[in-house]
């Protein structure tokens, strides 16, 4: 082998190593965008009723108030459950989504937007909505606390929202009880 066809046959080497670590960086960004594992596994949560929103039979004016509540029904995704608000004699109030069921993905999260629905993603951008903070799990029971200066009367619904690819996986719309 001449110098030549050595220079050539190591020219070609180096391609195939630079070719093979570009392959390997572009799938493991795909990947990291995508997270397709998600979609075969569940993450599913059973958070109690935190103990202030009990029931309490011995001091019958301390009991919690359901204020709003709703059906989630499918984005994006099949999505099903229950979002209802209550709040405490203090005033602290809590969501609580219940019977609760989407599919999982990347950076998933809980919104209460200012629409009385959402059926489409850009309702939810041009609407305005609060970050609740990640969903805890595509499934069951959760609670999520609201800010005292969050106002019921302007955000209308809750939507599970990726924020990653902007998109709506379900809404439930709240009415006032």
């Amino acid at each position: 082998m001449n110098a030549k066809q050595e220079f050539a046959r190591r020219e070609t080497m180096q391609k195939k190593v630079l070719f093979s670590i570009i392959g390997v960086l572009v799938l493991g960004g795909l990947w990291y965008a995508f997270r397709p594992e998600r979609l075969f596994i569940n993450q599913t949560v059973h958070e109690n009723l935190p103990p202030a929103l009990m029931p309490r039979t011995d001091i019958p004016d301390q009991q919690p108030a359901i204020r709003y509540s709703g059906r989630f029904h499918d984005g994006a995704h099949k999505t099903q459950g229950n979002a209802t608000v209550y709040q405490l004699p203090d005033g602290k109030r809590t969501l609580r989504l219940s019977d609760f069921e989407t599919s999982n993905g990347p950076d998933v999260h809980v919104y209460l937007i200012a629409a009385p629905d959402a059926k489409d993603n850009a309702t939810v951008t041009n609407a305005g909505f609060i970050d609740l903070g990640s969903i805890k799990g595509n499934k069951g029971d959760q609670n999520y606390e609201l800010a005292s200066n969050i106002d019921l009367s302007k955000y209308h619904a809750v939507t599970i929202w990726c924020k990653r690819f902007s998109v709506n996986f379900g809404t439930a719309p709240l009415s006032q009880q």
